[in-house]
C-alpha cells in the first residue's frame, strides 16, 4: 500500500488514497493500530482515508492509534486536503469534505508543494448552556481499597464540533499532570462516547496554551477541534475575544469565531514523506 506521511502542527498521520488501493477487504481499525505504532508501524497519530464523495469532493475517514473512528480532525483534515491537491484529487484552492461530522470547507491560503496554510470552516459549535459548568470527580483508591473522592473537583465546558470535547481552564499546562488526568475525563460516564479533553492557560484575551489528551490518541502535539473547542469556551465563560492564537505543544493555530456563528480555524499542513507498506 502507498501511503503519505503528514503533520498539521505536530499532530502527525498517515494518508491514503484509496481511489488508488484495493480496500475491499480491509479491517481498517487493526490496520489503524498497527501502522500508527511508533515502534513496529509508521507511527502516527491516527489513519486518514482519501475516499470518493456522492455528495461533495470527497470523503474523509479518520482511525485513531487506537482504532477508534473520529468523526472529524481539524488537523487531519488539513493534511487532507494538502494531500488531495498534490494527488490531483482536487484542481481547486476551495473544496468540500464529507465526514461523520457533515460537511467540512477547506480553503488553502498559501501553498509550496510540500507546504501549505489553510483555512477551515469547521462549522458551528454545539454546547448546553446549563453545562458549561459540569463537575466532574476524581476517583482516587483509599488504602482499604474503596473507592473515594480525595480533594480534587474539575470544573469542564463540554463543547461539541462535530466531535466532543471537554474544555478544563487551568493556571499552567506546563506543570499540569494531563497525562494523570486526561484519560480520566475522557472516560467519564458524563460522556458516553468518551471524550477529548483540552486544558487551556490563559495568557490573554487573545492568546492561550493549550494541551490535549485525545480520546483514542493520548496526548498529542495538537488538536485541532480542541482549539477550537477551547476558544469557543473560553468566549462563553467571557475570558477570550472572537479572535484567538492558540499555542500548542507542536505549533500555533488562529482561532476565529466572527458573529458565534461558524468557527474558523486556520493552521499549517505539511508532506514529511512518501512511502509503501505491505499490509
Amino acid at each position: 500500500m502507498n501511503f503519505t506521511k503528514m503533520h498539521g502542527t505536530g499532530n502527525d498521520f498517515i494518508l491514503v488514497n484509496c481511489m488508488n488501493e484495493d480496500i475491499s477487504k480491509t479491517n481498517w481499525p487493526e490496520i489503524s493500530t498497527r501502522l500508527c505504532d511508533r515502534h513496529f508501524g509508521i507511527g502516527a497519530d491516527g489513519l486518514i482515508l482519501v475516499l470518493p464523495s456522492n455528495k461533495y469532493d470527497l470523503q474523509m475517514r479518520i482511525f485513531n492509534a487506537d482504532g477508534s473512528e473520529a468523526e472529524m480532525c481539524g488537523n487531519g483534515i488539513r493534511c487532507f486536503t494538502l494531500f488531495a491537491k498534490e494527488q490531483k484529487l482536487i484542481n481547486k484552492n476551495t473544496t468540500t469534505i464529507e465526514t461523520l461530522a457533515g460537511k467540512i470547507v477547506p480553503e488553502i491560503i498559501t501553498s509550496d508543494g510540500d507546504s501549505a496554510t489553510i483555512k477551515i470552516n469547521m462549522g458551528q459549535p454545539q454546547f448546553n448552556p446549563d453545562e458549561l459548568t459540569q463537575t466532574i470527580n476524581i476517583l482516587y483508591p483509599s488504602n482499604n481499597g474503596n473507592q473515594t473522592i480525595v480533594d480534587r473537583q474539575y470544573t469542564v465546558t463540554p463543547v461539541n464540533m462535530g466531535n466532543p470535547h471537554a474544555v478544563i481552564f487551568v493556571g499552567n499546562t506546563h506543570d499540569f499532570p494531563v497525562t494523570d488526568i486526561g484519560p480520566i475525563i475522557e472516560a467519564d460516564s458524563f460522556f458516553p462516547n468518551k471524550t477529548n479533553v483540552e486544558f487551556i492557560e490563559i495568557i490573554s484575551e487573545n492568546e492561550i496554551k493549550m494541551r490535549v489528551w485525545e480520546r483514542g490518541s493520548g496526548e498529542t502535539l495538537a488538536c485541532g477541534t480542541g482549539a477550537c473547542a477551547s476558544v469557543v469556551a473560553g468566549i462563553l465563560h467571557n475570558k477570550l475575544a472572537d479572535k484567538v492564537t492558540v499555542n500548542l505543544l507542536g505549533g500555533k493555530l488562529e482561532i476565529d469565531w466572527p458573529n458565534h456563528e461558524e468557527v474558523y480555524l486556520t493552521g499549517s499542513a505539511k508532506i514529511v514523506f512518501n512511502g509503501q507498506i505491505t499490509i
